[in-house]
Formats: C-alpha cells, structure tokens, sequence
C-alpha cells in the first residue's frame, strides 16, 4: 500500500481596510473588489464588510490588514486576522484621505457655498 501525502487546502485571504474596531478582540474589515459588467462592460466597485477576529487588538481604523478564512468563530465571525500590512499614518498616505473614506462609507466633509465662491459676503 502506498502512502499518499496530501495538502492542506489552502485558505482563502483577502486584504482590506479596518472600518471599526470597537469590539473586543473583533475588527470590522472592508475589502473592495472590482469586475467587470456582463453586459455593458463598465467596471463596477463592490465593497463589503466582514468581521475578523484579532486576538490581540493591534489593528486600528484605516489600517490596510489581511485576512484569512477559519472556522466559524462566533454567529458573524468567519475570518482571523493574519497580518498588518500598512498602518493608518502610511494607508492614508498612500491610497489618499478621500478615497479611504470611500472605502469606509464615510462622507468627506466638502467645501461650504461660501469658501467655492471666493469669500464671505
């Protein structure tokens, strides 16, 4: 009888930024994709949240993370934290501030009527 030596399967990862971490040892991660319309062959950007769990709480919002499938960890918790790849102060410089806004649903603050026109009247 041979023996067979097998793999193990390798895990899905994904990389996003950390929209909360407000929750004890948990962190809310965005992670966008983009594809390509079937029909009209536009691009199209989809972004979508998922929970991670991060044993020893060292992400922080706007953190650029990966992270990795494992077993169901809690009732919304599918997903561990692997590693960070860029903290907060290099994200932001690197994707720019409105863009990471973007990413974590937020609005960015836009010019009064008074600041476009040129002054106070």
């Amino acid at each position: 009888m041979s023996s067979q030596t097998t793999k193990p399967a390798t895990r899905q990862v994904l990389e996003g930024l950390v929209a909360s971490d407000k929750m004890t040892k948990t962190i809310s991660v965005v992670v966008q994709r983009t594809y390509r319309h079937p029909k009209y062959g536009k691009y199209v950007t989809k972004s979508k949240h998922y929970h991670a769990h991060d044993e020893k709480e060292e992400a922080g919002v706007g953190d650029l993370v990966r992270i990795e499938l494992s077993r169901p960890l809690s009732r919304t918790k599918r997903w561990r934290l692997i590693e960070i790849v860029t903290k907060a102060s290099n994200t932001l410089e690197a994707i720019g501030d409105a863009d990471v806004a973007a990413a974590l649903g937020r609005k960015t603050a836009a010019p009064s009527d008074a600041e476009s026109k040129g002054g106070a009247q």
